[in-house]
């Protein structure tokens, strides 16, 4: 069965494409992106865990 490890991160409105750019250059997949509880931008990112 695959496993995930999964991060959040702030994205800001200015810079977002860079920010997007940056987690998916590491291999982490956007899943979601939502309004946190302070009114910003959240996105959600998955990426497969490496089985050693």
């Amino acid at each position: 069965m695959r496993r995930w490890e999964y991060i959040t991160a702030p994205l800001f409105v200015h810079n977002t494409a860079a920010i997007l750019n940056n987690w998916g250059s590491e291999g982490w997949e956007l899943v979601q992106v939502i309004t946190g509880p302070e009114g910003g931008l959240v996105a959600y990112f998955k990426r497969p865990v490496e089985e050693a």
